[in-house]
Parts: structure tokens; sequence; C-alpha cells
């Protein structure tokens, strides 16, 4: 059995370049999938404890561990939720993701947004007074989160990054520890390539995940799997949509974690097939003169009144990131 391409982290720790991503399935669905995708290979996990589906994810384990693969062959990542950036709560939530999963360590551990909400009243906090908002804990730093990622033990994390990090939000953190984050998990696909961030992140020797590689339709947008020219190439090539979308972002560096909970799709995700640098460019072109962020948190109900990417879609928010 194949287990696909395997990357290598700036600390020296292995990933699998294709992994599972478990964001918004189901209730049981996960569960499944996670089982399908360990039997067919996949050694790479994302979770994250916002996903309110991580028990599900350690029951799957339950049944894969150590009969079909030992904890040490497999790559997890979770991610600390807004609700706990204060440094007395980073700990206690890494805590209860390995208690969700019933396993020892993390390999992977992520600030899951540059963004603290109010602790303590559940993952939403709502606004006292502005109705459909989150309450945001704009005392906390980023840098005050970071700081206590740090110091949680290696017996429990093997690594530390971020996710949705821009220049601003890394540089802000590094000067302030000089610790350089692992990972930065952030969307990228065609629509968004990302290309500033990718080129500071290789600079620094972040590694770059990328989530929605195959794009989403949240939004109201056309698929990317529904584009011609995907559509194109995966027929001459004898692959399916989202296998050509998740090799663009292979010909990138990046680790892809595409999400499915079908049977057929988890296991034909994860048959890597190559774009030669000529379909690599044609898939790049359907971003020239389209920038497309599905993922923007002020548009989500309930809003995050909060600005994070300059983003024209975030005109209308009133807060700023601290950051240190």
């Amino acid at each position: 059995m194949s287990f696909g391409k395997i990357l290598t982290l700036s600390s020296g720790t292995p990933v699998p370049q294709i992994g599972l991503g478990t964001w918004q399935s189901k209730p049981k669905e996960v569960e499944n999938a996670v089982e399908i995708a360990v039997r067919n290979g996949y050694r790479h996990l994302d979770l994250a404890m916002i996903y309110e589906n991580q028990d599900e994810v350690g029951a799957a384990l339950k049944k894969v561990i150590p009969s079909v693969v030992k904890r040490e062959e497999m790559f997890m990542t979770s991610k600390c939720w807004n609700s706990s950036h204060q440094p007395a709560e980073v700990a206690k939530e890494l805590d209860e993701t390995l208690k969700q999963l019933g396993v020892d360590y993390l390999d992977l551990y992520l600030i899951h947004w540059p963004v603290a909400f109010a602790p303590g009243n559940g993952l939403y906090p709502p606004h006292a007074t502005k109705k459909g908002e989150v309450d945001l804990d704009l005392e906390t730093s980023l840098v005050d989160t970071w700081k206590a990622m740090l110091a949680l033990p290696k017996s429990k994390v093997r690594n530390v990054g971020v996710s949705n990090f821009t220049i601003a939000h890394l540089e802000g953190i590094i000067a302030a520890t000089g610790v350089v984050p692992i990972v930065n998990q952030v969307e990228a696909h065609p629509l968004l390539p990302q290309d500033e961030l990718v080129a500071y992140c290789k600079e620094k020797n972040i590694h770059l995940t990328a989530y929605s590689p195959l794009g989403n339709n949240s939004i109201g947008e056309k698929k990317l799997t529904d584009e011609a020219t995907v559509q194109e190439i995966a027929a001459k090539l004898n692959a399916t949509p989202a296998q050509v979308l998740v090799a663009w972002g292979v010909y990138r560096g990046y680790t892809v974690i595409p999400k499915s909970v079908q049977e057929e799709r988890i296991i034909s995700n994860f048959k890597q097939i190559s774009l030669s640098k000529e379909d690599y460019e044609k898939i790049t072109a359907l971003g020239k003169g389209r920038h497309v962020r599905y993922n923007i948190p002020f548009r989500y109900t309930p809003k995050w009144d909060i600005v994070l990417f300059d983003e024209p879609e975030e005109a209308g928010a009133t807060n700023k990131v601290k950051i240190a």
C-alpha cells in the first residue's frame, strides 16, 4: 500500500504531504471517514476543537491503533480555539483535545485563528450588547498566546505553529519571541494562491498547509472542481478534478488536506497524480484577475468584528488584531 509522499518540517519531523481534513463533517461521518482513510493509507489527520468531532476521531483511532497502524506512524494536527487564547487556557484546551482523541501527544498544535474570544462562555461567546456578534477579547495578544504555545510540554506537543496568520501576524510573534512557527495552515487554492505569504514563509522556513484546496461553494462562487480548465486537465490525465486541484497544491510544495466523508472520494483524493508545468500554469491562470477568499470571519454568523486579512469584505469591521 502506498502511504504517499513524505515532506520534512524545519524541526526534522516527517509529515505526509496529503492529509484528511475533518472540518464541517456531520456527526458519525467523521468516525467512518477517519477509519476509511487510515485503512487506505492516510497517515496525516487534520483536526480541531471547534470542529466538535474530536471524540468521534478518537473512536475511529481506537479501531485502527494499534491493529492497523502504530500511533507513532500517524501525524495528527489539532488547533487551539479562539476562546482558549488566554495563557492559562492554552494548556487546558490541549489536555481536553488529547482526552477527546484518546492519545498522549499531538504531532502539531496550531493557534487556529489570530483572534481571541472572551473565555468561559462557550466556543462562540455572545456579545453582551451587539446582537449577532462574538464577544472578542481585545486584551490578550497573539504574542501572549504564542508564548503559552511555546511553553507546552514536548511530551504532549511535538511541534507548534499557527493557522490563518498573515505576514504581519507572523512577523509580530517572531519579533517578540525569536521563535518561528513550524507551520502556517492557510486557505490556498488557484483563486487564492497567497504568493506573497508563500514567499515569506519559504524565506522563514515555515511550512504551509493548504486547507480548502478544492475551494468550496459557501459564498455562491462556482466550485473549482466545475471549472472547465480543471475538468479538461482531469480528463486528459484520467484523474478526478479534485485530484488535479490537490496536485496543484502539491506542485507548490504544500501539505494539502482535502476533506471528504465519501469512501470513493477519500480514496481517490489520496492517489497522487503529477501535473506538468504547462498544466500547473493553466490552473494557476484561473486566478488571474480573480481573487476569492472563501473564509472571512467578518462574514460569519455570528460575526467576528475584526479585520484579519485587509480584504474589501472586511471594510465594516471596527477592531484590529492585537499582535503584541
